[in-house]
């Protein structure tokens, strides 16, 4: 069975012009009758497919390329040089057809409008969908149910919470159903309780309706609750695209067990009864100790199963590595598999 894209980007790069001030007074002079700019290109031909109904993360550090890319993928920048096709239209050059296919919501850019009460702007945002008033009327209160929007659609927007925000952004992009939302940095500046929820309800719609999500965010508990699959952007370019699992598989270093006893145990007799499963012991106290565990060396469930078996066990706690702990190994070393050469800039005078 043939799978359909949602999105499909081959060869994608964008390149800006951005100008090269030269210093003092001398140079500010010559800057006004000659200028000389930087070539950067900060999306570097790059290809992915993404198929309906799926979420992925789209992660990178600050200047990785990962805005741009998806204001590409929304049409608000015209890309310098590849193809681009999400639900089948070409985003800059489509824009009617295609608005009406995505919701979009940047964490730090408000699509309501600040002064009105959030249900006028919702009500803005129909018109400008075109949504018929019984499915904008069902849409809503499905909305209005699901974020908990009740006491909040007759306040104006600046009157809002960050959270409450967020959740009335969410909802305006959903307004029209889109097949598919772009999520910028959601859950930026958010407590857990309502990052919780937001997952919660993302999880839902993708479930329900099949709506396929690109999420790029910092919060890489967004990635590990929503996401089976990341594509990870280093200096404009893909160095990973695959399963969360896999990433985890390949980077995870391994895990640590701490171990408290019922008895005093001794060093000497831990690593007697782990002998040859190369773990690494360390005794805090002769009641506690904890036991490193390397990927691919052993088991927890053998190691575990050689020590319950002949001490006393009171409380275990096991330590994986985390995601966060994975990418930054990565960006550490610089890539997934390997790095890159960057590219040199070209100086151009206009």
């Amino acid at each position: 069975m043939a799978v359909t894209l949602a999105i499909d980007v081959h060869g994608l790069r964008k390149e800006f012009m951005v100008q090269k001030n030269r210093e003092g007074l001398k140079g500010a002079v010559r800057d006004l009758f000659r200028r000389e700019y930087n070539q950067v290109r900060a999306v570097k031909d790059i290809s992915f497919q993404i198929p309906e109904g799926e979420i992925c993360g789209y992660i990178g550090e600050n200047g990785a390329g990962k805005s741009t890319t998806i204001k590409m993928l929304t049409g608000i920048l015209v890309p310098t040089a590849g193809e681009i096709r999400v639900n089948g239209y070409i985003p800059y050059k489509e824009r009617e057809k295609f608005v009406r296919g995505i919701g979009v919501v940047f964490g730090q850019r408000s699509q309501l409008w600040w002064d009105l009460g959030v249900v006028e702007s919702f009500q803005l945002l129909k018109k400008v969908y075109r949504v018929e008033d019984a499915d904008y009327r069902e849409r809503l209160a499905e909305l209005t149910d699901r974020l908990q929007l009740g006491e909040l659609l007759n306040r104006p927007v600046r009157k809002l919470s960050l959270g409450q925000r967020m959740r009335c952004e969410l909802a305006a992009s959903l307004i029209h159903n889109p097949k598919i939302l772009f999520l910028d940095e959601p859950t930026i500046g958010l407590d857990i309780v309502v990052k919780t929820e937001i997952r919660e309800f993302l999880k839902s719609i993708n479930q329900r309706f099949g709506t396929t999500i690109l999420l790029t965010t910092h919060d890489l508990q967004d990635i590990e609750a929503l996401c089976s699959r990341v594509i990870m952007l280093d200096d404009g370019r893909i160095i990973y695209d695959g399963g969360l699992e896999e990433l985890k598989n390949r980077w995870g270093k391994g895990k640590e067990v701490i171990l408290r006893f019922a008895q005093p145990a001794s060093l000497q007799r831990l690593k007697e009864l782990t002998a040859g499963l190369e773990v690494h012991w360390s005794l805090d106290n002769e009641m506690t100790a904890k036991v490193w565990i390397p990927q691919e060396q052993a088991g927890v469930s053998e190691v575990l199963g050689r020590v319950v078996n002949a001490v006393a066990i009171e409380d275990i706690k096991i330590i994986e590595t985390t995601t966060d702990d994975i990418v930054r190994e990565i960006y550490k070393s610089g890539s997934a598999e390997t790095k890159p050469a960057r590219e040199t800039e070209v100086t151009l005078h206009g």
